[in-house]
């Protein structure tokens, strides 16, 4: 869905020759579902602007005009409050499906009393996935939780999924991904395992690239991020200011 809706002419489609009558958005999502046949959920809602709807199609944000006849890619900005109101729909979608994830497939690197918990969608070859781990004894020195995801960049059936594969299979995954981030190949493993699962709920998030690092609200933080960095920019998101 994601790659259908970045190929279409632009940022702006012209539904021409198309009209609805008010509040007939059913009319507006049989239009944009002849685009997107394959996409399972649409949903429509009213935007401040006048005339011009939000539509959610599966984990992406896309505006349409309630006259059916245009659809409009981009971020929507509220300039009074400098709000970006696409990320913020963006979030709320993700912390929705956040809530149906299995935390115990996730390899965890937490301290005791946790301040803040992220899920990190991870790629075993990836440089900078690599240099976060590294790094891992410090995050948890800030308060901060990273409950690995898998995300192999190059998709099911790379050399980098196998590998995510065989972490996860082993008896001690904390272990081996460790060695794995440090350019140790795994020991070979198979199980019942979660690394397609994971792949596919982190393309449905809007993830493109890794790490990338998701907060229990939902908001996205993409790239890697130094610790310390990253505990004042969790901080700031949480409106918590120095010495709370």
């Amino acid at each position: 869905m994601r790659h259908m809706i970045n190929g279409i002419c632009g940022v702006l489609i012209a539904f021409s020759g198309y009209a609805v009558a008010d509040d007939d958005y059913s009319a507006v999502e049989e239009r944009i579902r002849a685009l997107a046949p394959q996409t399972k959920s649409i949903a429509i809602s009213e935007t401040p602007v006048e005339g011009l709807l939000m539509v959610q199609i599966g984990g992406d944000i896309v505006y349409a005009t309630a006259d059916g006849k245009y659809l409009i890619q981009g971020r929507m900005m509220d300039l009074e409050t400098r709000e970006d109101l696409t990320e913020a729909a963006k979030s709320g979608i993700r912390r929705e499906i956040l809530g149906s994830v299995d935390p115990s497939k996730q390899i965890t690197f937490a301290p005791e009393e946790p301040k803040y918990d992220l899920m990190v969608f991870t790629d075993i070859d990836c440089g900078y996935c690599r240099k976060l781990h590294a790094q891992m004894a410090e995050y948890n020195e800030q308060g901060i939780a990273i409950h690995y995801m898998s995300f192999p960049r190059a998709g099911i059936g790379s050399p980098s999924y196998e590998k995510a594969v065989s972490v996860w299979c082993a008896n001690d995954p904390q272990n081996a991904m460790t060695q794995a981030k440090l350019g140790a190949d795994p020991a070979p493993a198979q199980c019942d395992n979660p690394i397609a699962e994971q792949y596919q709920l982190g393309r449905e998030l809007g993830v493109t690239g890794t790490p990338s690092l998701l907060t229990a609200q939902g908001q996205m933080i993409p790239g890697y991020v130094p610790p310390e960095q990253l505990r004042q920019r969790l901080d700031q998101m949480n409106g918590v200011t120095a010495g709370d």
